[in-house]
């Protein structure tokens, strides 16, 4: 399965925690990210990601073009709600996509937990069928 990877400033050492516990079952996927977070990803698990240009200078919505391509199948975005961002539309839209082309995302820790086990055993093979 193909995997976007987003986390908010104020989310990447948690987005790097999660990646470290659930490393066995990533490594398995295809990984891909906006940029800083793909690099921190990368230099903790030794994972391979696919890295996009950082957040606001245009990696969501470069991850925004695959899902609406059908290339990604699950999104774990953990993002910021208590800070305003400026570039709060493209995030906007990267989730009104998830929505549109049936996308699971995680926009939260515990989501995100949930979506991984799900991964794990195989609940997620209906979007191979989908691609």
């Amino acid at each position: 399965m193909n995997i976007g990877l987003i986390a908010h400033d104020e989310k990447k050492k948690l987005m790097q925690n999660f990646t470290i516990a659930y490393r066995h079952i990533l490594s398995k996927h295809e990984l891909y990210a906006t940029g800083t977070t793909g690099r921190l990803i990368e230099e903790v698990t030794n994972l391979t990601v696919h890295k996009y240009l950082t957040g606001h200078l245009g990696g969501e919505q470069q991850l925004g073009s695959q899902i609406a391509h059908n290339q990604i199948d699950l999104v774990f975005f953990l993002r910021d709600p208590l800070s305003p961002k400026s570039h709060e539309p493209d995030v906007n839209a990267l989730m009104r996509l998830c929505d549109i082309h049936n996308i699971p995302l995680a926009t939260n820790l515990a989501t995100a937990e949930l979506l991984i086990k799900a991964l794990e055993r195989g609940d997620l093979e209906w979007r191979n069928i989908i691609r």
